[in-house]
Formats: structure tokens, C-alpha cells, sequence
């Protein structure tokens, strides 16, 4: 069956695409032209098919992947004219509703990253429970390259899968982490070939499908409340995210990403 049968079979937004795999559903952001950015239109199908798959009786396990080359290139600068704090909380508290699904939802979500995972597109391969990473994946920061605070939970996430001093690393310095270092320090949990990650990812998925749905569900509870709630957590993210994007730094920073020169913060 061909990916456009599917799509048919399964049913289809034109930027999410969604295909059932027996009790496993596998989310794949469809839009290459732009790597599979965050915009508005799989943001509100993130917003609408998280939830349902999480309520949805017949579906054990989630796969997120994205088409082609690239997971998934961050957030969409285009859609972020108005960087005004009410607008900049608003929009974060929006994407809360499903970024803190796949978290704290009871199904265990699986992270397919295929290529790139850059700024928010590294913060969604991170809420998801388990990543497996293809030979041709990386990851990088990409905020401090906008003058941007990490957000969509990057600064909770990280240094809960890898340490506070690695994530420090990794966020200041806005350096690339390769497949096998991403598996080395425990971001990812293995590096397969690209030809087969998804094989490998639904095959994990499958096995997760098949184990005690409250065990599991009951597992990521208490995991995440270990670390205190998250909601006081994404409160003060929006704060800082409405911050940056006040700055003169933040206006540099994209101004120098849409001119594709490197931006000159000193001088912001």
C-alpha cells in the first residue's frame, strides 16, 4: 500500500498525515517544502488529533515522524509578525494544550526523528517518551542563533533526559549533536539506518502497544511528578518566551535569519 492509499484509507489533514498501524497511530508533520515547520495549520492539527489519539480506546502507542528529509525544522518565523506579550503568551499557551498531551498523556509516545530537529522541532523529538534517530538526524538549539528563549518545554526536557551541565552546553552554545552522540548521551535511545527507522520505530511502538496500558500509563505519572508541576514550569516559559521576542536581539535575530546572514547581537 503506497502512502497516498494510506492517507486515503486513514484519513489526512494536507500538513499532518495520520496512519494506523493495528493499535498504533503514527503522526507525520507533511510539510517538506518548509522541513516540516511548526505554521499555524500543523500546529492546529497537533492542537485537535493529540487529544483524540490519546482519548482514542483503539490506539495504544504513538509514532511522531516527519516527511522526508527533515523532522521537523522549529517554529515558523512567518507566523510571528506580532511579538507583542499577550500574543506571544497566547500562542504559547495554545501549543501547551498539546505539547503537555503527549507528556502527561497515559500512552507512550515514541519520537521517529528522520533528519533534522532543530529549536522546536529538538523540543518535540523531547516530550515524546523514547526517540530513535536515523543515521542522517541531528539536533540543534537553534534559540540562541534567533535571540529566542528555548520553549515547547526544551529547558524542562533536556536536562531531565541528559543532565543540567550537558543541556547548558548544548542550549548556550547552540552547537549540533550528531545521531551517535545524540544515542551517547542519552538523548536518543538508538541510531538506525534511515531506510529502516520507520520499521524499527513502529516495531518499539508495537512492543510498547502490547504492554500493560496502566502500568505504563502510571509509570510516566510518577516520572513526571518527580520533578514538580509542569505547569508552573511552561508558565514561566511563556514569560521568558514573551520577553526575547520583545528585544531588540530577537528582531536581529530574525531580521539576520530571513536576510540569511549572521546576526550581529552586539550591535542590537
Amino acid at each position: 500500500m503506497t502512502l497516498q492509499d494510506k492517507t486515503i484509507q486513514n484519513g489526512v489533514s494536507d500538513a499532518v498525515v495520520i496512519e494506523h498501524h493495528d493499535d498504533v497511530a503514527l503522526i507525520r508533520l507533511n510539510r517538506p517544502a518548509t522541513r516540516n515547520a511548526l505554521a499555524v495549520d500543523i500546529k492546529t492539527h497537533l492542537e485537535t488529533r493529540i487529544p483524540a489519539l490519546m482519548k482514542d480506546s483503539t490506539v495504544r502507542c504513538l509514532v511522531i515522524t516527519g516527511t522526508d528529509e527533515s523532522f521537523c525544522a522549529g517554529g515558523d518565523i512567518s507566523n510571528m509578525a506580532d511579538r507583542s506579550a499577550p500574543a506571544v503568551r497566547a500562542r504559547m499557551h495554545r501549543s501547551y494544550e498539546w505539547v503537555k498531551c503527549i507528556i502527561t498523556g497515559e500512552k507512550p509516545v515514541v519520537a521517529a526523528v528522520n533528519g533534522a530537529a532543530a529549536g522546536a522541532g529538538f523540543s518535540l523529538a523531547l516530550l515524546c517518551d523514547i526517540a530513535i534517530v536515523s543515521d542522517k538526524a541531528f539536533f540543534r538549539a537553534a534559540f540562541p542563533g534567533l535571540g529566542a528563549a528555548p520553549d515547547l518545554g526544551l529547558a524542562l526536557t533536556l536536562p531531565r533526559s541528559i543532565g543540567t551541565a550537558r543541556a547548558k552546553d548544548i542550549l548556550l552554545t547552540n552547537r549540533r549533536i550528531d545521531a551517535a552522540e545524540a544515542v551517547e548521551i542519552g538523548i536518543a535511545k538508538r541510531v538506525v539506518p534511515a531506510a529502516s527507522l520507520l520499521d524499527d520505530a513502529l516495531q518499539l511502538a508495537k512492543e510498547l502497544a502490547a504492554g500493560p496500558a496502566t502500568s505504563l500509563g502510571l509509570t510516566k505519572m510518577l516520572l513526571n511528578n518527580a520533578y514538580g508541576p509542569i505547569d508552573d514550569f511552561f508558565a514561566t516559559e511563556a514569560m521568558a518566551q514573551a520577553v526575547a521576542f520583545g528585544s531588540r536581539e530577537f528582531a536581529e535575530g530574525v531580521s539576520a535569519f530571513l536576510g540569511k546572514r549572521k546576526a550581529d547581537f552586539k550591535q542590537a
